[in-house]
């Protein structure tokens, strides 16, 4: 019989009952830890989207051959993809921005300015393959249009978001496409589908992009479209 684990009457608490508790609820911690970042990374990757969606071929998945991580997201708008449409072409740094929430542009983007609520006629363009689309202070990084054919398809390819020291000193790199795409539907409606491929290297940034895009991509995949209906359902339907 074991007298060290038992407390004495009007005692100290019995000291290795706490440190088991503490324990069990340390591991309940890391086990709902790892339970959350498992579903970041699930719903990162499809959220919105149906299977047929995320096994669809679609414009822009050449670009990027063998990709670490592909995402697909998707929404219905109730507006036709003729509204939905020019949103896309005002997208960008100190342009329209990404109709992400506030919390998310004042969070990750202080520098850029907040997503614009509505259509500015100098801003919407008719997007071209080979222009560019700004996404960072001039000269760090942008998207290049891939493929545009309204009011259906936007290919956006990037080779520039990773710091050019470390494409020096490591050979870093990462390669991918975001791409748009806007299927009508009954009742002046719209499936807007996005798919991200991407690639990274080395290894250790290949490890980083799948550990960090693809949970990241969740929130703003996911805000970025229900942001893209608000605005184009307003817009589409008046006040």
């Amino acid at each position: 019989m074991t007298f060290g684990s038992v407390a004495a009457p009007g005692g100290p608490p019995n000291v290795g009952s706490r440190g088991d508790a503490m324990a069990h609820l340390g591991r309940y911690a890391a086990a709902l830890t790892m339970a959350g970042y498992a579903a970041l990374q699930f719903l990162g990757r499809r959220a919105g989207s149906t299977r047929a969606e995320r096994r669809m071929a679609l414009p822009g998945d050449g670009a990027v051959r063998h990709p670490h991580a592909v995402t697909d997201h998707a929404i219905t708008i109730g507006a036709p993809p003729e509204a939905v449409w020019p949103w896309l072409t005002q997208m960008g740094w100190h342009r329209g921005g990404y109709y992400t929430p506030r919390w998310v542009d004042r969070l990750l983007f202080p520098a850029n300015l907040p997503s614009l609520d509505v259509l500015d006629p100098d801003l919407v363009r008719d997007l071209a393959v080979g222009d560019t689309i700004p996404d960072g202070p001039p000269g760090t990084a942008w998207y290049v249009v891939e493929e545009a054919g309204p009011p259906g398809t936007l290919v956006l390819h990037s080779t520039t978001h990773v710091p050019p020291s470390w494409r020096r000193r490591l050979g870093a790199a990462v390669d991918w496409t975001w791409s748009f795409h806007l299927t009508g539907l009954t009742g002046d409606r719209t499936r807007l589908q996005v798919r991200m491929r991407g690639r990274a290297a080395p290894w250790w940034l290949a490890a980083a992009y799948i550990a960090a895009i693809v949970p990241a991509d969740y929130i703003m995949a996911t805000g970025m479209l229900r942001g893209l209906r608000r605005r184009a359902e307003r817009e589409h339907t008046g006040p």
